[in-house]
């Protein structure tokens, strides 16, 4: 677990350090300069900021969800304007829940960068921690040999994804089984606050990604992280598992709660709801509580 998560009172006797990169993510679906101002307003000293909206998701067609996921090549060249190197040990937060963190963990583990770790808990735990605190805001320090370093990235992804086609086939042939990620009456169809459409993929089951996590933000106990997991998986690989969610964002929590609790191997649909829903074409499924 120690190659996932830290703890805030771990981190506070590492930092400040050269070795760290850290990456302050806090967003807010409904008001996407919300995590901006957080920043602004007191982050961990030397953290950078990094916005869901402008700088992780690739341009939108209305046609590829709320955040599709950029090419692998561009998204590579940014995070090396960001001083990201093939040393680098990168630190990310958000704000509390760890779902924006763990899209950010799985977005560099998808370049192929391993050396991720999420902050347990978050902006609050660091504060409870006595962590310091520094406001305004920080640019990517870079020295000559990072701007121009390659970063060698594997041939393959670091992380397995699945696109809409295959999505559309499993429907007929299923190879895998899709796993959302939404509150349950986003999944039923009951309710839909972001996009368009509301209901979900047939044949998709569904776990919320806030049962990872309890009161405080905080990872729930692996033991039981595991004991949930496999009675959801009911026997399959972890490997047949496809996370979606409503843009590719909280999939990756689900994703990451696996990886603490012993089941690697599991993909993401990054198009998720938000693309599968903007074709009329494709079928919906609603249910009932």
């Amino acid at each position: 677990m120690l190659d996932l998560l830290i703890e805030a009172s771990a981190l506070r006797d590492k930092l400040p350090s050269r070795e760290w990169l850290v990456f302050d993510v806090r967003h807010d679906l409904a008001d996407p300069a919300a995590g901006r101002h957080a920043y602004e307003q007191g982050h961990i000293p030397g953290a950078l900021f990094l916005d869901h909206e402008q700088q992780l998701s690739a341009a939108k067609t209305g046609r590829n969800g709320r955040h599709p996921l950029p090419e692998r090549q561009e998204f590579a060249a940014f995070m090396r304007t960001q001083g990201l190197t093939r040393q680098s040990r990168v630190l990310v937060y958000d704000g509390g829940n760890s779902m924006f963190a763990s899209h950010v963990w799985w977005m560099l583990r998808w370049l192929g960068h391993d050396k991720v770790v999420v902050l347990n808990g978050g902006w609050p735990a660091w504060v409870a921690a006595g962590g310091a605190v520094e406001t305004g805001s920080n640019s990517p320090r870079l020295t000559e040999a990072q701007a121009v370093q390659d970063l060698g990235l594997p041939a393959a992804p670091g992380m397995k994804t699945v696109d809409v086609q295959a999505v559309l086939a499993n429907l007929d042939a299923p190879a895998f089984t899709l796993l959302d990620a939404r509150s349950a009456e986003r999944y039923r169809g009951e309710t839909e606050p972001l996009d368009p459409v509301a209901g979900h993929i047939p044949g998709a089951l569904n776990r919320p990604s806030n049962l990872n996590v309890g009161p405080d933000g905080r990872f729930r106990p692996v033991t039981e992280l595991r004991h949930e997991f496999d009675a959801l998986l009911q026997g399959r690989d972890a490997a047949q598992m496809v996370h979606q969610c409503g843009s590719g964002i909280s999939a990756c929590h689900n994703l990451f709660a696996m990886e603490l609790a012993g089941l690697p191997g599991s993909a993401v649909y990054p198009g998720s709801w938000s693309e599968w829903c903007s074709d009329p074409a494709r079928p919906v499924a609603r249910s009932e509580a």
